[in-house]
């Protein structure tokens, strides 16, 4: 059964066979660099994770929009990654396609107060090209490792800022017809760690942000405090996927976990680091179940003596897709 987390739309990607696999593969061939059992280990930050039946990486806006027409066509519906920072594969692989959105579809421009990027920037670029314009506004998010689209699926954050704050308008694409859309901040129905394309599937392929004049070297300067902010409260030099888990009410998943006693546990090669109790890391050699049993057992010991559930930011994604 799926744990209790997994919304509905990613209980629906869709497996497909050997004999799929080889004749999907070459029918997307022209629409991108494709792969078939694709470790996703080399595409995670986890480090973690079998291979994926199909992997494929479109160059650009036209090409991802080849690719979801062909799939709608054939009635599969694939999973959608960035950065792989905030996505786990088990051990076992996924039986379904990987699309993923990266250097293909990094494009930055500026015009006046708004920078426009494009969904596989990382969010690291897109805030230097602001910081060297002048233009403020992504410096908390600056460290963020994730990318310019999978930040604003969702709605990422850092130091009681989040991408919603800068966002202005977005275009994706439809995952039934591949057609492009535009979206004003108020149809993106942010929410914490949420937005709209976790309920509609919709795959983004570029964002506006609206940012203030500002200059350079401030911006420079908060940047570089967010960054030893970092360094010196995060393990940044361990595989991980960030915070693991998200903020309860009233309360912090790191504090709850160092007060229940499980900073530095580990299950295999998985550890609740010590450095900061809300990440768990890959200590070299983990596998995601030693991930999965030991975030288990963070919420088990959490909840027996708070009777607060906590829930992983991740998306775990299964051998059954």
């Amino acid at each position: 059964m799926p744990p209790q987390w997994y919304n509905e739309r990613e209980m629906n990607y869709t497996n497909i066979g050997p004999l799929d696999r080889n004749r999907i593969a070459e029918a997307l061939r022209p629409f991108g660099d494709v792969k078939t059992d694709e470790p996703m280990s080399a595409h995670t930050s986890f480090r973690t994770g079998g291979p994926a039946r199909i992997f494929i990486r479109p160059n650009s806006a036209d090409e991802l929009t080849r690719i979801l027409k062909y799939l709608a066509s054939e009635a599969v519906t694939p999973l959608i990654i960035g950065n792989g920072t905030n996505v786990i594969f088990a051990d076992e692989g996924f039986g379904g396609i990987v699309i993923c959105i990266g250097a293909g579809l990094n494009a930055i421009e500026r015009n006046a107060e708004t920078l426009t990027a494009g969904a596989g920037a990382l969010l690291s670029e897109a805030a230097a090209a602001a910081a060297q314009a002048g233009l403020s506004g992504f410096e908390a998010l600056s460290g963020i490792p994730g990318t310019v689209g999978g930040a604003v699926y969702m709605n990422a954050g850092a130091y009681e800022h989040e991408i919603q704050d800068i966002v202005t308008a977005v275009t994706a694409c439809s995952p039934e017809s591949g057609e492009l859309l535009t979206y004003g901040q108020a149809d993106l129905a942010f929410a914490y760690r949420g937005s709209v394309f976790q309920r509609n599937g919709g795959v983004v392929t570029s964002v506006t942000f609206g940012l203030t004049s500002r200059p350079e070297a401030e911006i420079r300067a908060d940047m570089r405090d967010y960054a030893r902010r970092r360094r010196d409260k995060q393990p940044i030099e361990m595989p991980s996927a960030g915070s693991f888990f998200k903020r309860p009410a009233g309360a912090y998943a790191g504090a709850l976990i160092e007060q229940a006693g499980l900073k530095g546990r580990s299950v295999g090669g998985a550890r609740v680091s010590e450095k900061h109790a809300g990440f768990i890391v890959n200590t070299g050699g983990a596998a995601t179940a030693d991930i999965l049993r030991l975030m288990k057992l963070v919420q088990d010991t959490v909840f027996g003596q708070t009777g607060i559930m906590l829930e992983p930011e991740p998306r775990i994604i299964g051998a059954d897709g």
